[in-house]
C-alpha cells in the first residue's frame, strides 16, 4: 500500500480520537459504558492498529523516496514571533512510531485480561490511548515548542497511570514523586528551549544546528553559554529517561498496573528522553564539553542501575533498575557519538523489556492467587520458583528476554550492546571498563531473576512458616498440630534454617498422612498459566526479541550520524548477499569475545548461587542463606541494592527535610513578623481610636479648655532656649 507522507497525521490522531471518545462516554454515560466496556477496548485497540499500519506504510515509502518532509501550519501568526505546528516525517520518526504502536497494541491486548476485573477498565484504556497518542505526537513534532507540549502530555499520562490505583497511598505517592521529579527536568528543558530561541531566533529543529554553527562561526555565541544551553536541554532526558541523579522516580513507578510498566519502560516515557537527544544530536555534537558530560552521566547511570538491581527481591523493581541501566547505555552511546548504536539499542531493548514486563505481569497475576494480593508478596521473587513447570508459555517466552539483556548472541540486545561497548573502548578506556563491567552485572542479575522465578521449587506455599497456623486452621488440621510443636518448629527454623525446615516439613507431612493418607505436603494452591489474551502478546513479542537484532546489524559502515540509520532493516542487498552477511556476523562475534566472556561469567556466578534453587525449600531459608552468603562485601552489596544506593535517603535528608525546615521558617517569619507588624498596626489604631473616643464629649467649654492648654504648651515649646 502506497501512502503519502502528508497522511502522517493519522498516526497520533487515531489513538487520540479513541481516547477522547472513550473518556467522554465514560464521563457522561458511566452506566452504559460499563455494559460496552469490551467494545471500548476493541475501539482503542483497533485505532492503534490502524496507526501501526499507517506507520508501516509510511516507513516503506520512506526508503523508496529517501525524503525528509515537513507539513506546517501557522499557530501564532505575528511578524516578529511566528510559531508553527505540524509534523515531521523522517526515518527516526517512523522507526519510533512503529515501535510505539507495536508495543502499544501488545499492551492493549494483554490488558484486556489483566484488567478485566478492575472497576477502572474503561478509564484504563482511555489513558492508554492518550499515552500512545501523546508519544506519537511527540515523535512527529517538527519544533521544540510542539515537542515540549507533547512531552508534558506524556508526563501527565504517566502521572495518571502510575497513580491509577490512587486509593493506595503508595500509588498516590509514587505518581506525585514521578511528576515532581520530571518537573525538575522539564523546567531545565524549557529554559534550554528559551535559550535556543534567544540565540538562534527559531524553534524549528531542522534549522537549529545550521543557525547555531553560523552564529558560532561569526563569534556571536559564547562557548560557555552554548554548553549551558545544551546542559539545560539535557535535563529533560535526564528526568524522563531516569538518568542519575533524577532516576529516583522509576522504581516507585512500579505501583501502576504491570501493562503500564511495560509501556513506560519500552516505548513511551523513558524513550521520550532518548528520542529528544537523538532529535537535537547534531546540535550537541558540535559541543565537546556537553558530549563528554552526557557520556559520563550515561556511564554512571548504567553502572548504578546494575548495582541496584543485583539484590532486589521485587520482580518489577529488578526490571525497573535494569531499564535504568540500559538507558544509561543509550545515553553513553549518544555522548560518545555512537548515534546509530544508541538508537539500535533503543529498539532492541524496547521489545525485550516489553516481553519481560508482560511476562512478569503474567507471573504476578498467577502468583497473587496463591500468596494474596499484597504487592510485597505477589511480586517477591523469594515467593516464586519453579513457575516454568506451572506456566510453560510464560516461562518459555520469558527465556529469550533474559539472555537478550544478558548480551548472549544471537538475541536482539547482544548486537546493539556490543556495538556500544566496542565504541566505548575506542572513545575512552574508563567508559569502556564501565560498559563492560555493567554487561557482566547485567548478566548476573537477569539470570538471578530467571532462576529465582522459574527454576527450582515453588516456594510460596512452603514459605510463611510464621503464618502456618492460618493455613492449618483453614484445612482443619490444627487439632493435629499443637501450639508447642508449631512454636518449636519456628524457633528451630530461626536457629538452623536447613534442618529446621526439613524437620517442620517432615512433621507436617506426617500429620497430613495420618489425616488423609497423603505421602507429601500438598500445596493449598498452585499457580496456573495465564489465558490466551495474556500469552499471545508474549508469543508475538518473543519474535522481535529474538530476530530484530540480526536484521538491524549495520553492514555498510555508514556515518554514525546518518539520517537513514536503519536502512539495513529493509535494503534487499543484505538479503541477497547472504555470504557477506554471515561473514560480518562472525566477525562481530569474534570481536565480542571479551564482553561475551563477562556475560557468561555473570551467568555462571548467578547459576552457582541461585541456579540450584531446588535445594532451598522455602523463601525464609533462601533469604537467610543469601543474607549470610559469603562475606561482609555481600552484605554491603545487598544493603546498597535494597536501600537504593541510599540516594533516596540523602534526597530526603538534604532536600525534603531541608525544604520542609525552610518552609516552616518562612511560615514562622510570616506569622510572627509580617502578620505581627500588620496586627500591631491594627491594634495601635484601635487603641488610639478608643482613647480618642472619650475626648469627644460634645461640651464647647471642654474643647476651649483643651485648645487653650494646647496653645500654651506649643508656645512654651517654641520659646524654649536651644539645647547646648
Amino acid at each position: 500500500m502506497k501512502l503519502s507522507n502528508e497522511y502522517a497525521w493519522i498516526v497520533p490522531s487515531c489513538p487520540l480520537v479513541a481516547s477522547c471518545s472513550t473518556g467522554l462516554l465514560a464521563f457522561f454515560f458511566p452506566k452504559a459504558t460499563k455494559g460496552f466496556r469490551r467494545l471500548c477496548a476493541f475501539l482503542n485497540t483497533f485505532s492503534l492498529t490502524t496507526a501501526m499500519f499507517v506507520s508501516l506504510a509510511l516507513f516503506r515509502e520512506q526508503f523508496v523516496s529517501h525524503s525528509i518532509q515537513q507539513y506546517l501550519w501557522t499557530w501564532i501568526p505575528k511578524s516578529d514571533f511566528c510559531v508553527k505546528v505540524g509534523f515531521l516525517v523522517d526515518p527516526l520518526t517512523l522507526i519510533v512510531s512503529i515501535l510505539v504502536t507495536t508495543v502499544g497494541i501488545s499492551v492493549m491486548v494483554y490488558s484486556d485480561s489483566y484488567m478485566c476485573h478492575d472497576q477502572g477498565y474503561v478509564r484504563f484504556y482511555a489513558y492508554l490511548s492518550l499515552f500512545t497518542a501523546s508519544m506519537s505526537g511527540l515523535i512527529f513534532s517538527p519544533n521544540l515548542i510542539q515537542l515540549y507540549v507533547f512531552r508534558e502530555l506524556v508526563g501527565m499520562c504517566s502521572y495518571l497511570l502510575i497513580g491509577f490505583w490512587f486509593a493506595r497511598s503508595s500509588a498516590a505517592n509514587a505518581c506525585q514523586k514521578a511528576f515532581v521529579t520530571n518537573r525538575v527536568g522539564d523546567s531545565g528543558l524549557l529554559l534550554g528551549i528559551l535559550g535556543i530561541y534567544w540565540t538562534t531566533g527559531s524553534f524549528e529543529i531542522s534549522e537549529l544546528c545550521d543557525r547555531f554553527v553560523e552564529l558560532e562561526r561569526v563569534g556571536f555565541v559564547n562557548p560557555i553559554f552554548a554548553n549551558v544551553i545544551a546542559f539545560l536541554l539535557f535535563l529533560g532526558p535526564v528526568a524522563k529517561s531516569a538518568q542519575f541523579p533524577l532516576h529516583v522516580w522509576l522504581p516507585d513507578a512500579m505501583e501502576g498496573p504491570t501493562p503500564i510498566s511495560a509501556l513506560i519502560h519500552a516505548a513511551t516515557m523513558v524513550a521520550a528522553g532518548i528520542f529528544l537527544i537523538a532529535r537535537i544530536f547534531n546540535l550537541i555534537l558540535i559541543l565537546p564539553i556537553a558530549m563528554h558530560v552526557i557520556s559520563w552521566v550515561g556511564g554512571v547511570t548504567a553502572l548504578l542501575g546494575a548495582t541496584l538491581a543485583v539484590a532486589q527481591k521485587d520482580l518489577k523493581k529488578s526490571l525497573a533498575y535494569s531499564t535504568m541501566s540500559q538507558l544509561g547505555y543509550m545515553v553513553l552511546a549518544m555522548g560518545i557519538g555512537a548515534y546509530r548504536s544508541a538508537l539500535f539499542h533503543l529498539v532492541t531493548h524496547a521489545y525485550s523489556k516489553a516481553l519481560l514486563f508482560l511476562g512478569a505481569g503474567s507471573v504476578i497475576h498467577s502468583v497473587e492467587k496463591v500468596v494474596g494480593y499484597s504487592p510485597d508478596e505477589s511480586q517477591n521473587m523469594f515467593f516464586m520458583g519453579g513457575l516454568r513447570k506451572y506456566m510453560p508459555i510464560t516461562g518459555t517466552t520469558f527465556l529469550p528476554g533474559t539472555p537478550s539483556l544478558c548480551g548472549i548472541p544471537p538475541l536482539a540486545c547482544f548486537w546493539s550492546k556490543d556495538q556500544i561497548i566496542a565504541e566505548s573502548w575506542l572513545c575512552s578506556p574508563s567508559l569502556g571498563l564501565i560498559a563492560s563491567g555493567t554487561a557482566g552485572l547485567t548478566a548476573f542479575y537477569m539470570s538471578r531473576i530467571h532462576f529465582l522465578t522459574f527454576e527450582g521449587n515453588f516456594r510460596a506455599n512452603e514459605t510463611n512458616w510464621t503464618d502456618l497456623k492460618k493455613s492449618l486452621l483453614f484445612s482443619s488440621n490444627i487439632s493435629l498440630w499443637g501450639e508447642a510443636e508449631l512454636e518449636s518448629s519456628i524457633n528451630e527454623i530461626s536457629r538452623n534454617p536447613r534442618s529446621g525446615v526439613a524437620k517442620t516439613q517432615s512433621l507436617l507431612s506426617s500429620h497430613l498422612r495420618n489425616l488423609n493418607g497423603s505421602t507429601q505436603v500438598q500445596s493449598l494452591l498452585q499457580p496456573r498459566e495465564s489465558n490466551f489474551a495474556m500469552t499471545i502478546p508474549l508469543l508475538v513479542l518473543a519474535i522481535p526479541t529474538t530476530l530484530i537484532g540480526l536484521i538491524g546489524v549495520d553492514l555498510t559502515e555508514r556515518s554514525i550520524a546518518s539520517d537513514f540509520f536503519f536502512e539495513s532493516l529493509i535494503l534487499p542487498s543484505h538479503i541477497y548477499e547472504t555470504g557477506k552477511y554471515f561473514q560480518i556476523l562472525m566477525e562481530i562475534l569474534v570481536n565480542s569475545i571479551s564482553s561475551l566472556s563477562l556475560s557468561v561469567f555473570g551467568i555462571f556466578i548467578s547459576f552457582h548461587i541461585y541456579g540450584r534453587t531446588n535445594i532451598f525449600n522455602n523463601a525464609i531459608e533462601l533469604e537467610i542463606i543469601e543474607t549470610n552468603l559469603v562475606t561482609i562485601c555481600r552484605g554491603f552489596i545487598q544493603s546498597w541494592s535494597l536501600n537504593r544506593g541510599y540516594i533516596d535517603y540523602y534526597y530526603n535528608t538534604c532536600f525534603s527535610r531541608g525544604l520542609i525546615s525552610l518552609g516552616k521558617l518562612v511560615s514562622s517569619f510570616d506569622r510572627h513578623i509580617i502578620d505581627g507588624f500588620v496586627n500591631a498596626t491594627g491594634v495601635s489604631n484601635f487603641l488610639a481610636g478608643e482613647s480618642l473616643r472619650y475626648w469627644g464629649n460634645g461640651r464647647v467649654s471642654f474643647y476651649l479648655f483643651v485648645l487653650i492648654v494646647g496653645i500654651t504648651l506649643l508656645s512654651l515649646l517654641i520659646n524654649l532656649p536651644p539645647f547646648p
